[in-house]
């Protein structure tokens, strides 16, 4: 497509005319930036390669706003390409509890203006505070529903059609196809968009997405809280030698062997743990021979199986084998012994603002019973603001929209559980899903980025091309880390497809060797 110009100003007047149903429009800032730089690290841009972005120029929208009777003030800033718009929208999402208009945000936003795109980001009303500390609660007792429901779900609608009427006014035509691309909170965010606002993007990536959002403050905190209830707390080298372990006995389920476990499933079968209980091997802790101990054999298995009620039934994933044992069973122990798992933290905080709506309150341990209540407090008062778990996209799939999903299978924040799941829920709900949403599974990577998996830099690319081509999205490329200087082509495959390495293929490219089978 042919770069497009401006057709008026950077400055306020040019975007007076905007409007929102239900809201007043407080105040409308535009300011012409130059000489832009941002080197953006990889990963950072998800689905996209990284950039270094030198001499950007864009003109900077800052539109705030008010809902009607709500007492809220909502920033969403768009930024316009001076002299190389494409003539499509490039929308980024935020995470964790932060909504955007923060540095992730802003890589990549400046990657989508180095690309042509206008880009555009909200911050819901919250700031960038990274906790809901300060806002979740308006007095003890009373959960904020406002700034719940402006984060979890309005100020997303809100933004697209701010965004795209900042863009008529300065171009003089909307954009021609609309973009979505967030991970972890900005998947959520995506899953959101999918469901509540299914015409606002044309194609969005939802990358780790945080769906479920009471399930994943509850796997989050299960690993601390098993621990505590337990009284176990392994050493760090002795879950790092399981996941060790691991690989070494699962690597190859792939048809090659590169340090990743790509059949997490298939792996829990044939590796059996309780086998290693009293092997010896070398500590890094210690610098000494130690044994791996039954404490870490079962806080492992625990968070790999995930969350369970008091009576043992199912409550939600856990993280799969081969991820960052170390990092999700963290812990701090004093010269006499006594360890406190660092996740009690974020255990006591939940229940402190989201089920006793009580910062004050002294919480230091919880019983079985209290974690199975916190659950079932948890997915009551995100069910109707937060959470993104409807898997009936039937008027997202008919205005022609297009999902994609990756997560990383060594993600030590979010399930990729969760994601399966969703998928999954889309199949039996909507059927088809492969037609307008595809999901990858990516071995190694960590949370939105690093760990040795590599990262889907390609996947946007392909999103565009299913969007405005009707080319459906198969292999994608990915380069993934055998050491620090040693890297190794492969590809990732849309579910239910996995990649398979044929150990006899003669191709003159590496990637020619690799191929999507069905299972």
């Amino acid at each position: 497509m042919t770069s497009l110009l401006p057709i008026q100003a950077c400055v306020p007047s040019t975007f007076s005319h905007l409007s929102l149903l239900g809201a007043e429009i407080l105040s409308i800032d535009a300011n012409p930036v130059s000489d832009y730089d941002f080197d953006i690290p990889v990963g950072w841009r998800y689905s996209q390669p990284a950039v270094n972005v030198q001499n950007a120029t864009f003109c900077n929208v800052t539109v705030t706003y008010t809902h009607t009777g709500l007492d809220d003030n909502i920033n969403i800033e768009v930024w316009l390409p001076e002299d190389n718009w494409n003539g499509r929208l490039q929308s980024l999402g935020g995470g964790g509890w932060v909504a955007g208009r923060f540095a992730l945000t802003y890589g990549g936003m400046a990657g989508a203006i180095h690309d042509g795109y206008a880009t555009a980001t909200t911050d819901a009303g919250l700031g960038n505070d990274f906790s809901p500390v300060t806002w979740g609660l308006i007095s003890p007792g009373n959960l904020n529903l406002v700034a719940l429901n402006n984060f979890g779900q309005v100020s997303l609608g809100d933004e697209a059609s701010i965004a795209k009427q900042v863009i008529e006014s300065y171009y003089g035509k909307p954009p021609s196809y609309s973009y979505w691309n967030g991970c972890s909170g900005g998947g959520r965010q995506a899953g959101i968009l999918a469901q509540q606002y299914p015409t606002a993007y044309d194609g969005i990536i939802a990358a780790a997405p945080a769906l479920y959002w009471a399930e994943i403050m509850m796997s989050s905190t299960w690993p601390a809280f098993y621990m505590d209830l337990t009284k176990q707390y392994p050493r760090e080298c002795e879950l790092a030698q399981l996941t060790a372990l691991a690989i070494g006995a699962c690597d190859g389920l792939d048809g090659v062997e590169d340090g990743l476990i790509a059949e997490p499933e298939e792996c829990r079968k044939i590796f059996n743990p309780p086998e290693y209980i009293g092997t010896t091997f070398r500590c890094s802790d210690t610098g000494l021979n130690t044994t791996i101990s039954a404490a870490a054999v079962s806080v492992a298995e625990a968070i790999w199986d995930g969350p369970r009620f008091s009576n043992g039934d199912f409550l939600w994933y856990g993280y799969e084998i081969g991820s960052n044992l170390s990092a999700l069973a963290a812990m701090t122990c004093a010269e006499n012994g006594t360890c406190i798992p660092n996740g009690l933290m974020d255990l006591a905080f939940n229940y402190q603002y989201f089920v006793l709506k009580d910062p004050s309150a002294n919480v230091t341990t919880l019983t079985y019973q209290q974690f199975d209540s916190m659950y079932r407090t948890l997915k009551k008062v995100f069910s109707s603001s937060v959470a993104a778990t409807e898997p009936g996209i039937f008027d997202f799939q008919s205005s022609g929209g297009k999902m994609i999903t990756y997560h990383g299978l060594a993600d030590d924040a979010i399930t990729p559980g969760s994601s399966l799941h969703y998928y999954e829920e889309v199949e039996k709900t909507v059927g088809s899903a492969n037609d307008f949403y595809r999901y990858y599974r990516v071995p190694g990577l960590a949370h939105c980025w690093g760990g040795s998996g590599g990262q889907p830099e390609a996947l946007f690319d392909q999103l565009r091309s299913w969007v405005e081509n009707g080319t459906a999205p198969e292999a994608s490329p990915v380069k993934i880390h055998l050491t620090a200087n040693i890297t190794k082509d492969e590809i990732i495959c849309p579910y239910p497809k996995r990649a398979v390495f044929q150990q006899a293929c003669t191709g003159s490219s590496v990637l020619e060797c690799w191929s999507c089978v069905s299972k």
